[in-house]
C-alpha cells in the first residue's frame, strides 16, 4: 500500500512540474495601452452629476437652469447657446437622448468632463450626442449638450 501511495505521489509531482501545452502568445499579452482616461472621484462632482441626472430625468427645468452655464451650448450647426435650450430639446424630442448621455460615465477631456466616454477617446472620432461639465468659479456647471 505504501508503494502504491508513493507511486501516486511521484506521478502527481511529475505532472505538476510539467509545462502545459498552452503556448503564451499575443492573446495572452496585455496590450500596450495609452494613459487611461481620468475618472473624477471628487465628492462634489459625484453629487453634481447625481443631481443633474435626477433633474434631467424629471425634466426639472428650474433645477437645470441653476446647474447650467449662462452660455450653455445646445447646437453646433448652427451654433446655439443660452436661452432656448428647453424649447429646442422639446421640439427635437431630445430629452431621452439627454437623459441617456448624462447617465453614462463622465471622463476628463481638456477642461471639460465629458460623456459618453467614447467622446473622451480621440482615436474614436466620436461625433454623436455628448455632454460637457466644467468648473466655473469653483462650482460644477453643465456647459453643453450637442451633436456632431
Amino acid at each position: 500500500m505504501k508503494r502504491f501511495a508513493s507511486l501516486l505521489l511521484l506521478i502527481a509531482m511529475a505532472f505538476a512540474s510539467c509545462k502545459g501545452t498552452h503556448k503564451k502568445g499575443a492573446a495572452d499579452k496585455k496590450p500596450a495601452s495609452t494613459k487611461p482616461a481620468e475618472e473624477n472621484t471628487e465628492a462634489d462632482f459625484e453629487a453634481f452629476v447625481n443631481r443633474l441626472r435626477k433633474a434631467v430625468s424629471a425634466h426639472d427645468m428650474n433645477t437645470l437652469a441653476t446647474m447650467m452655464t449662462a452660455d450653455f451650448g445646445y447646437s453646433l450647426n448652427p451654433v446655439k447657446q443660452g436661452p432656448g435650450v428647453y424649447q429646442f430639446w422639446d421640439e427635437n424630442d431630445l430629452w431621452p437622448e439627454v437623459e441617456g448621455i448624462v447617465n453614462e460615465k463622465f471622463l476628463k477631456k481638456g477642461e471639460f468632463w465629458v460623456s459618453p466616454p467614447q467622446f473622451a477617446d480621440e482615436s474614436l472620432n466620436y461625433t454623436g450626442y455628448r455632454a460637457g461639465i466644467r468648473r466655473v468659479n469653483g462650482s460644477w456647471k453643465f456647459a453643453y449638450f450637442v451633436n456632431g
